[in-house]
């Protein structure tokens, strides 16, 4: 047998390793492999996030910018929807021709009062039913996920529904209003196809705000509704001193979101009258920014004088937005 301090005999040639020995050179291998192994680590930390973005942003660039930027050039131009390759320059006459036109202004003036009229009562609406469902309340899980409801049903469906509603004939409402002893109202013309309108968007978005308003709420530190408690403040008091104030930068958010969402109304006032089409009623009685631009757009093929009321509704957008931007900074500096 081999002594304790023997030396193990070297391999033979072509035969294995013993365990635990390393090749001649294999260091300097297992130094490039890692270096290797370093380089594409850094080369995936830095170019991962770009590609888990990047197929936003080609969305964005094909049904986005691309058509921002087209409309930009097709409003500078006389061009059909029959032939949108045969353009001719127009310069800023498409601009002046729709500021000319009595119905743009009265589609104006309609945008602007559906948006009044469903803005102020919604966000209303939403800031009281927050209020309620902020206590404790019976299946408060239920009513909370009931508010989403109305957002989650088809403009389609609920236009439909409100049609039948507001019926002149057969309208429900008219009925309600017989039954008190009011005469029956048609509500697809005049004053009342307005209130109309806004009481379908007023339905759909109350809920939406309400849940915001919710968040926002439960966001609120309880101490502050304690120390009020304890100064004898009512809950009233308590709503109009601690809640309201604290909520003043999300009133503000919803005030500007619902604002830029009545300058796009579209589908509701579309499927109002779905006889009369986008001309708003048989007088234009509810016609709105939306409705004009597909009527010139889609129904009179006038592309290039649609291009135009798009950047016009988007100089309005961005109008709204620096308005907001200034009255955010004044919130700041006073609170």
């Amino acid at each position: 047998m081999p002594s304790r301090h023997s030396i193990a005999a070297p391999p033979v040639k072509g035969g294995a390793a013993p365990a635990g020995s390393r090749p001649v050179g294999s260091a300097p291998e297992d130094e490039r492999q890692r270096a290797k192994l370093s380089r594409r680590w850094q080369r995936d930390l830095r170019w991962s996030p770009y590609a888990f973005v990047a197929p936003f942003f080609l969305l964005f660039i094909a049904f986005g910018l691309f058509p921002l930027l087209y409309t930009g050039w097709a409003s500078l131009h006389s061009v059909e929807l029959t032939a949108p390759t045969d353009m001719e320059w127009a310069g800023l006459k498409n601009f002046t021709r729709i500021f000319d036109d009595e119905f743009f202004w009265n589609a104006a003036r309609n945008t602007l009062f559906i948006g009044i009229v469903s803005t102020v009562p919604q966000l209303a609406m939403a800031m009281g039913i927050a209020h309620l469902l902020n206590y404790k309340l019976r299946g408060s899980t239920f009513w909370r996920v009931s508010m989403l409801a109305p957002y989650a049903t088809s403009v389609a469906a609920a236009t439909l529904v409100f049609v039948l509603l507001f019926g002149r004939d057969y309208g429900m409402i008219n009925w309600a209003l017989d039954f008190l002893g009011i005469n029956p109202v048609d509500w697809q013309a005049g004053w009342a196809s307005k209130i109309a309108v806004s009481t379908i968007v007023i339905w759909r978005w109350t809920g939406y705000n309400a849940l915001i308003y919710l968040a926002a709420m439960q966001a609120i530190p309880h101490d502050l509704y304690e120390s009020a408690a304890l100064d004898g403040a009512s809950r009233w008091r308590q709503f109009f001193h601690v809640t309201l104030p604290s909520l003043r930068p999300t009133i503000l958010f919803t005030v500007v979101v619902s604002t830029i969402g009545a300058t796009q109304i579209f589908g509701e006032a579309l499927l109002f009258d779905a006889s009369k089409g986008a001309s708003g009623g048989s007088e234009h009685d509810f016609q709105t920014l939306g409705l004009y631009l597909y009527e010139q757009g889609w129904v009179n093929q006038h592309l290039g004088r649609a291009s135009a009321i798009a950047w016009t509704m988007f100089a309005i957008l961005i109008v709204i937005g620096l308005v907001n931007s200034v009255i955010s900074r004044r919130l700041r500096t006073s609170s």
